[in-house]
């Protein structure tokens, strides 16, 4: 029997491995390494009134559009590398299903998908970016409100800690968590595929803003930072029990939510 060529074996283990699989981990290496390079990049702060450090992201040197498409594409590397390993089971179960279904390109479909619930979290770097930008600019040009920074980022992060302790909290998850929930919105065809990815990324961003917004008012590129939030999400989305982590995030972020402003009072 002849020897199997080289190009044969490497796509026979890729089909057995799955080539969703495959991509995907191209995918999530792509974005780790460009979160890694924006995170260097960015790593320049600029020191302000007030005792604290504007990050570059929030203070661009060049045009607007230019800044806006850098900090987007900066926003998707960064939210593939802390979200994909988390909403991957729904992923491959909104696969399954359509495997099950026997529509045709069920790797595409669950592509589709993700491509939805990352542009749901695209919009709100868009928003991110429009309120950092404003809250840079008077900054810049107010030093009272500089020095009251500080003071609002830790009312920012008491603020995220409180959400994370409510309801809607609680609601929010449960259906991040549960997959049957996602795939119940399913609908055929490719529109019906962004919009599933679209309907359980608005969930999500829903479900995790508050814990986003204390990355970006404690510094947007900070990799270990993100790595930690990254670590909460998944707790929350994963762990057996579907309160603990968020009440154990929430009262953390509250209690040094508190310690920032009272240090934030004390300086003034």
């Amino acid at each position: 029997m002849a020897a199997s060529s080289p190009s044969a074996v490497i796509r026979e283990r890729v089909s057995g491995f799955g080539l969703l699989h495959v991509s995907a981990v191209v995918v999530f290496v792509i974005a780790a390494a460009a979160t890694l390079y924006y995170s260097r990049s960015m790593s320049d702060a600029m020191p302000m009134p007030g005792g604290w450090d504007m990050s570059m992201a929030w203070s661009p040197m060049e045009s607007w559009v230019s800044a806006s498409l850098m900090f987007c594409l900066m926003w998707v590397a960064m939210m593939i590398f802390m979200m994909l390993p988390s909403t991957w089971p729904v992923l491959m179960l909104v696969r399954r299903v359509r495997h099950y279904q026997e529509f045709p390109h069920p790797d595409l479909l669950t592509w589709t998908v993700a491509a939805g619930y990352f542009l749901a979290w695209t919009a709100f770097g868009v928003g991110a970016l429009i309120l950092g930008t404003a809250v840079g600019r008077a900054a810049m040009s107010s030093e009272g409100f500089s020095r009251a920074v500080p003071l609002l980022t830790g009312a920012v992060v008491i603020a995220a800690g409180i959400y994370q302790l409510l309801p809607i909290k609680r609601a929010c998850l449960r259906h991040c968590r549960d997959p049957l929930l996602v795939v119940a919105h399913a609908r055929p065809g490719w529109s019906g595929a962004l919009r599933l990815g679209l309907h359980h990324g608005t969930y999500c961003v829903a479900c995790c803003w508050a814990l986003m917004a204390i990355q970006l008012a404690l510094g947007v590129m900070s990799l270990p930072l993100m790595i930690a939030i990254a670590l909460v999400i998944a707790w929350e989305k994963l762990a057996s029990s579907n309160t603990i982590p968020a009440r154990v995030s929430g009262a953390i972020a509250v209690i040094a939510g508190a310690w920032m402003v009272a240090r934030a009072v004390r300086g003034m």
